[in-house]
């Protein structure tokens, strides 16, 4: 699926100038890298919200359609305003299809209610990072990496190097092994495990 997002080049720039954007509804941007200058763009304001509200608007390669001509390029980075659903400013960057990308993609989670120390023994199953760093090729970019949780044992964890990632996909730094998930009984909550698995017991006497 092709995600595409509209804008115009920005002839005006300064603090003043993107004011009056804003108050006319737009949204300041820019777009740099590739061996081509920097570009500063205008993007009509809820177009550009909407499109933020998307997971996968923050991992894929988008179809920037700048003055009609279309651009392969990424979000890189966006400012919010602190208490208005305003969208403030917008980065996007030039991408080749021939040189790799270092993006974060989010993580899926699967089978959480499968994992027998959840069902068994009452682990708490918690997501340390809801998101990865990646490096490939912009065409084998992924728009979220699933993470299956089925055999994750009591007060075990699935670290980063676990991780199943597609073909052509790298972790961004192989030097680094994080824990991604871990699962942890919760005080007490053996204890009542075992005290309910004796109850029986104790009646047959």
């Amino acid at each position: 699926m092709t995600i595409e997002v509209n804008a115009r080049t920005r002839v005006q720039q300064g603090t003043g100038a993107s004011r009056r954007l804003r108050r006319a509804g737009k949204t300041p941007g820019i777009l740099y890298g590739g061996n081509e200058p920097a570009v500063l763009l205008e993007l009509d304001h809820n177009e550009i919200f909407q499109l933020l509200r998307k997971e996968e608007f923050h991992a894929s390669i988008l179809t920037l359609n700048l003055d009609g001509k279309p651009q392969r390029v990424l979000l890189r980075a966006f400012n919010m305003h602190p208490w208005r659903r305003e969208v403030q400013h917008v980065d996007f960057q030039r991408v080749a299809a021939d040189q790799k990308i270092t993006m974060k993609v989010p993580l899926h989670f699967l089978n959480q209610e499968n994992n027998d120390a959840v069902k068994l023994h009452g682990a708490t199953i918690t997501h340390v990072l809801n998101e990865i760093e990646i490096k490939c090729l912009p065409d084998a970019l992924p728009q979220y990496i699933e993470v299956d949780l089925t055999n994750i044992p009591v007060n075990g964890s699935i670290h980063a190097h676990d991780i199943k990632l597609p073909p052509g996909v790298e972790l961004a730094n192989r030097n680094e092994n994080p824990a991604v998930v871990v699962a942890n009984v919760p005080a007490g909550a053996e204890e009542a495990a075992g005290e309910a698995a004796a109850a029986p017991a104790e009646e047959t006497k």
